[in-house]
């Protein structure tokens, strides 16, 4: 964590800067219950999340692997709407920013006619602080953009290994908060290892002044450290989280899980900036070379 803090307009960005490596977690909304939900999102916060993104359930999922569309299932089949959501977001109390990660379709459509104010204006009103739409286009953004911008929410998008060029330079100019990393192409879930392309695409956006933060697929402590020592600010985690939750009969093991996990997670990626830290410091005190 750095030890001088600097104020920011956004609280996302803040949020990650302030408590560089930062640890971003997910779970999904309404499952299996909106009031298991609010259990679980303290956990996370007692455990170290210094951001925590909910889904907000929509039952077509295109960036979402097995299990957080299990996920999405049982939050649906559990009654889960965006009033419900919203009303929970509400009644959260958290150290950590919280963030929206849901589909266009649910934000055009939550008001009475299409139009994606209505759901801004909500989202503002209950205290999210972000907004992450996996399916929108950054060419399309302009009206949710606008939106955000004037009632102070963050607008983030997902990076895949494969953009570069225009289509980076666009994304980029339309991200705010953080620009989230996508690990791996495909869909999410928890993987054994880090994704080489994971290296690459921090090179990539190395040139761009906003927190970079990767997901898709980090499930471990280690991989946590690993994906901060090559240069991310902060790492995501929501599948590995999401089959705690699955997996558990007691809500109450769930949530001890999950906050052991949580710190797990946060201690590794400190781990990774102390090792590029000294990375860094080795570089600085090696010899210069001998000139032939």
């Amino acid at each position: 964590m750095t030890d001088d803090s600097v104020d920011y307009d956004s609280d996302v960005e803040a949020a990650i800067r302030d408590n560089r490596p930062a640890l971003i977690t997910y779970i999904t909304a309404g499952d299996p219950t909106l009031e298991d939900t609010t259990a679980y999102v303290e956990a996370l916060d007692r455990g170290g999340s210094d951001l925590i993104e909910l889904g907000l359930p929509f039952s077509e999922p295109i960036a979402e692997g097995p299990t957080i569309q299990a996920a999405i299932n049982r939050a649906l089949e559990a009654g889960t709407t965006p009033q419900g959501f919203f009303e929970l977001v509400d009644e959260l109390e958290t150290d950590a920013p919280l963030l929206v990660m849901t589909y266009y379709n649910m934000i055009l459509q939550y008001g009475s006619e299409p139009d994606v104010r209505p759901f801004v204006e909500r989202a503002a009103e209950v205290g999210l602080s972000g907004i992450i739409v996996p399916d929108l286009p950054a060419e399309e953004a302009d009206p949710l953009r606008e939106a955000c911008d004037d009632r102070g929410l963050d607008l983030v998008f997902i990076i895949a290994p494969t953009t570069e060029g225009e289509r980076l330079e666009t994304i980029m100019s339309q991200v705010s908060g953080f620009a989230y990393v996508q690990a791996r192409l495909g869909t999410t879930g928890a993987r054994a290892n880090v994704s080489t392309a994971t290296h690459d695409s921090l090179a990539r956006l190395s040139g761009y002044d906003v927190p970079k933060a990767v997901g898709f697929g980090v499930s471990k402590g280690d991989h946590a450290a690993e994906i901060v020592e090559a240069g991310a600010d902060g790492v995501i985690v929501g599948s590995a989280l999401v089959d705690i939750i699955a997996s558990s009969d007691d809500p109450a093991g769930a949530v001890a899980e999950l906050e052991a996990t949580a710190t797990e997670l946060k201690h590794g990626a400190c781990r990774g900036a102390v090792d590029d830290t000294e990375a860094d410091a080795d570089a600085e005190d090696a010899p210069e070379p001998e000139q032939p």
